[in-house]
């Protein structure tokens, strides 16, 4: 075991490094200038060149790479090329919306679907188990940004219960109404993520009360459903868990377009703002910064993926 987290976590390393080269690449690529957020209209070409030599856009792109490198290696991510604000606290200050936003999501996602999904397994047949695989297959195609509209204009125009968005002076120092801000975004992504997440319990569930040793157990005089608890629960959530490793990535994901939706000060609302204004910096703190955790999340995932089936721990004993 010890040797495959050594293994991952170099695997781990390699993936963050060629994912700045990516980025940075990237940004590149598209058309335009860095210093042209530092310019009127009208500059001149000496304006220009002092604009770029600022930013070092004037440089080449591989000592450009290797500067931006360095610093980043250092926890610099540079700063704002409008606002002249450091990108790295302003990341980490906009983090504390994103990551509270993504975390309940997705907890409260996976004990929904995971209800949802056993349920539609073990009554499979059942017009109710018909019901939850229809409405799951429903709600998948459903945007995330038009499930947001909805409720907006459901809960906060027509009932008037709950704002529409926005967050609170003060932020998390005026917790209940920041916390009340939360509650249709959080809504949002629990019911896209939900129906996405309950399709694969569902499957894995079914494949595990068709699998001999439940049939085994049964045989034994236990009743299906001690046999799941018993024999089966733990496998059913094994080819489950690289799945939920991919689905929190999609709900970070998922948080930054919601933000936008309902007007909060998360990294979505920066990453719009920093690519209206050509601001390279900001965009490449905050890819980097979301870039990072979904790698973090992938590795969890194949960690625990191997602490739950001896299977994968015996077949990385005898390859090492």
């Amino acid at each position: 075991m010890i040797n495959y987290l050594l293994h991952r976590a170099f695997f781990l390393l390699v993936s963050f490094i060629a994912a700045l080269l990516v980025i940075f690449i990237l940004l590149r690529l598209l058309p335009g200038d860095p210093a042209n957020a530092l310019l009127p209209s009208d500059a001149t070409a000496e304006q220009i060149m002092e604009a770029r030599a600022k930013v070092g856009s004037d440089q080449s792109l591989g000592r450009q790479f290797v500067q931006w490198f360095a610093r980043v290696t250092h926890g610099d991510f540079g700063t704002s090329l409008v606002s002249g604000i450091p990108v790295g606290p302003e990341v980490a200050s906009r983090l504390r919306i994103t990551v509270p936003l993504t975390i309940l999501s997705f907890l409260i996602s996976l004990v929904a679907a995971s209800a949802i999904g056993f349920i539609a397994a073990y009554k499979n047949g059942t017009w109710y188990a018909a019901v939850l695989t229809v409405f799951s297959q429903t709600v998948i195609a459903i945007p995330a940004f038009w499930v947001g509209i909805i409720f907006v204009w459901l809960f906060a125009l027509r009932l008037n219960i709950l704002p529409s968005g926005g967050w609170p002076n003060g932020g998390w120092s005026n917790f209940g109404k920041a916390v009340e801000a939360l509650i249709l975004p959080l809504i949002t992504i629990v019911f896209v993520m939900t129906a996405s997440l309950s399709r694969y319990i569902r499957s894995s569930v079914l494949n595990i009360l068709d699998s001999g040793y439940i049939r085994t157990s049964r045989s034994l005089g236990f009743s299906q459903g001690r046999s799941f608890l018993l024999h089966g629960i733990r496998n059913a959530y094994v080819p489950v868990v690289s799945i939920l490793g991919i689905e929190l990535s999609s709900t970070l994901l998922g948080a930054v377009v919601v933000e936008n939706i309902f007007s909060l000060p998360g990294l979505g609302s920066m990453l719009t703002k920093a690519i209206a204004q050509h601001d390279y910096p900001a965009i490449q703190g905050i890819l980097l910064t979301t870039t990072f955790l979904v790698l973090v999340i992938g590795f969890f995932a194949d960690v625990l993926q191997r602490i739950l089936d001896p299977r994968l721990r015996n077949q990385n004993q005898r390859g090492g």
